[in-house]
């Protein structure tokens, strides 16, 4: 077996999530190469793995159908450089996390050349384009799963699978501390706090700031005693969010900002307010009563609406397969529907403790050694395991 320090090992993440998931996995195969070079495109969780990123994950991230065509060429450039430098480089592999759009075309292009792919994580394909699945069988050496009911799905298909858990299950705490949580933010340890969770992306904000905080004056107006706390990624974000905030005429909702420690905002809360996307497991694994909301482009919303095969967007109902808690998509996300809904989850002490309930149980189905078993699975495709 070669040094770890002849291996070269190419990575692409274009979002938060993605950056977090291919961090765990890269502190899992730092040990079994310690001198190996990790690189290509990622964020600050990467990179304090010892991982380089040649162009800022920021450039890469967008959201919706639509908002990705006055970006295609610059996208499609940045593609084809790094798929030239790899093609030259001849990594032991690349590795895709997650961004699917981009990295199963870059992922197609260096398998047919001889370079072994990994997909990390599998795309929605049984939420919606379900036909990508022969897509992956051309571009995907072994695909890494983080839900249980994914690995048949390619099992069947033909396409090497790992199940290894979801990192999150991990990070998380089976019992997650609420007091010490409120007393990092400075809220008292008796109040009722909702957290609100507009999202990462700045398409994200840009629809969902408005009736969040929306939502958020109508509660104060039933019980002006709440507390609302909103995490936000970073000072770009907190801008604009305090920009669109200021042009709805919301300015006086007495929002508490906090520039990240959004697992700390959700152990905080009594209810949260969530973007659709990972940050609805979040705040399912820390057994947390929510309401998610959807809302992009209009004309990304008439495509995307007929393309969906499950009743659910939420990853907490897609996983209990039923509606445990509520949804408000596109025109459905008014503050009046996302209010009414929080306050019914605030006043029903019953249904927060089945909630809880379920959610420790997907919490434990959730949970294994993803850095280990991620790792593995790497080692195995590169050669450096047997």
């Amino acid at each position: 077996m070669a040094s770890s320090a002849d291996i070269s090992l190419a990575l692409v993440a274009g979002e938060v999530s993605g950056d977090m998931l291919a961090s765990r996995l890269l502190a899992g195969l730092r040990p079994h190469l310690p001198q190996a070079r990790f690189h290509g495109i990622g964020g600050p969780r990467m990179m304090e793995q010892g991982f380089v990123s040649e162009v800022p994950m920021d450039t890469l991230t967008i959201r919706g159908l639509f908002e990705v065509i006055p970006r295609y060429r610059e996208l499609k450039g940045i593609q084809n450089r790094l798929r030239d430098r790899l093609l030259a480089e001849r990594p032991a592999a690349f590795i895709g996390a997650d961004y699917p759009g981009f990295n199963l075309g870059l992922e197609e292009q260096l398998r047919a050349a001889g370079i072994p792919t990994v997909h990390f994580i599998s795309p929605q394909i049984w939420a919606w384009r379900g036909g990508r699945i022969k897509k992956i069988k051309r571009a995907v050496s072994h695909m890494l799963v983080i839900f249980p009911f994914e690995e048949k799905i390619y099992q069947d298909a033909g396409v090497p699978v790992t199940y290894i858990g979801h990192p999150l299950a991990e990070q998380i705490p089976l019992q997650p501390d609420q007091a010490a949580a409120r007393r990092a933010l400075g809220i008292p340890l008796d109040a009722r706090v909702v957290t609100l969770m507009p999202g990462s992306r700045m398409a994200e904000l840009k629809y969902l700031s408005e009736p969040f905080v929306g939502a958020a004056r109508l509660l104060a107006q039933r019980d002006p005693s709440l507390r609302f706390v909103a995490p936000m990624a970073g000072e770009r974000q907190r801008s604009y969010f305090n920009d669109l905030v200021a042009k709805a005429g919301l300015s006086d909702v007495p929002v508490q900002l906090v520039d990240g420690q959004s697992h700390t905002a959700i152990a905080a809360a009594d209810a949260v307010l969530a973007a659709s996307g990972t940050a609805t497991l979040e705040v399912a694994l820390f057994k947390k009563p929510m309401v998610i909301a959807y809302k992009v482009m209009r004309a990304s919303w008439e495509i995307m609406r007929h393309m969906g095969y499950m009743p659910w967007i939420g990853l907490p109902n897609i996983l209990a397969r039923e509606f445990v808690v509520p949804e408000y998509l596109q025109h459905a996300a008014t503050p009046a529907n996302l209010a009414e809904a929080l306050w019914r989850q605030l006043e029903d002490a019953a249904g927060r403790d089945r909630l809880k309930q379920r959610f420790t149980d997907m919490h434990h189905s959730l949970l294994r050694d993803s850095a280990a078993a991620s790792a593995d699975a790497v080692l195995r495709v590169i050669g450096s395991k047997t």
